[in-house]
């Protein structure tokens, strides 16, 4: 089986060097990244400048290039350029930092995964806790996991988001859920640089919103790992029918 890897941290970053390396024994592996962190640019792709790759590394079963684009960028050029073989399946990851509820409209780890499910292929994106270890445990699920995916395949349109939590392996299980809700407060720092001109730095704290408990947001608080199947048609087919009755015709 042919599994291509990308991320949002750049090729270097160890959530998809270690999980290249678990799979190269049971896979064929082509990892195609950027070269540089690109983390919160979402579904972008680049139209005005030259994209180039790099191979860093080729070993049996593993080969590891880098491109200057985005994320989706690099899927793009997995599917198109890299690979001889199509990939039977796409995964992104491991992101190191949650990519939950809303966020993921931001993230170009999921927006990676969104990209090889448009094209046609089983896509699924993980992410793990900011600063977690990721252990041998998460591993082997994230391992199994793909396996069932490649046995059982995904709907048209439909991806996976998985996210899982740092609590040393004492996970209280898997659970299947639905997005919760994130947003934020205090957005902006605003600082002052050496020629005295103002400047503003995105931070921002998440306001703890009510989710519900089938969320994945309540499900990482209470230790489980989160699969949420997601799909990229943002239609709202309950308002279809109300909005043709609206005088708006010309």
């Amino acid at each position: 089986m042919n599994v291509l890897l990308t991320n949002d941290d750049g090729a270097l970053s160890p959530g998809i060097n270690k999980l290249a390396d678990i799979l190269k024994g049971s896979y064929n592996v082509v990892v195609v990244a950027p070269d540089r962190e690109r983390s919160a640019v979402g579904h972008a792709i680049t139209m005005h400048k030259p994209l180039r790759i790099k191979k860093i590394k080729d070993e049996e079963n593993l080969k590891i290039f880098h491109a200057n684009g985005t994320p989706s960028d690099c899927v793009k050029l997995g599917i198109d350029v890299v690979m001889k073989d199509k990939p039977d399946i796409i995964v992104s990851g491991i992101n190191d930092g949650f990519n939950l509820g809303t966020d993921i409209l931001y993230s170009g780890t999921v927006s990676a995964a969104m990209e090889g499910s448009i094209n046609g292929f089983s896509s699924i994106a993980i992410s793990l806790e900011a600063g977690s270890d990721i252990t041998d445990k998460a591993l082997l699920f994230i391992k199994k996991l793909i396996k069932s995916v490649a046995k059982n395949g995904l709907p048209k349109n439909a991806l996976l988001n998985v996210n899982i939590p740092n609590i040393s392996d004492n996970y209280s299980g898997v659970k299947i859920t639905k997005l919760g809700y994130r947003n934020y407060v205090e957005n902006f720092t605003r600082r002052i640089d050496p020629h005295g001109r103002e400047y503003y730095w995105l931070a921002g704290k998440v306001l703890e919103n009510i989710n519900e408990e089938d969320s994945d947001i309540v499900a990482v608080k209470n230790g489980f790992i989160s699969i949420t199947p997601i799909q990229f048609d943002l239609t709202m087919y309950n308002l279809i029918d109300t909005l043709k009755k609206w005088d708006i015709q010309i």
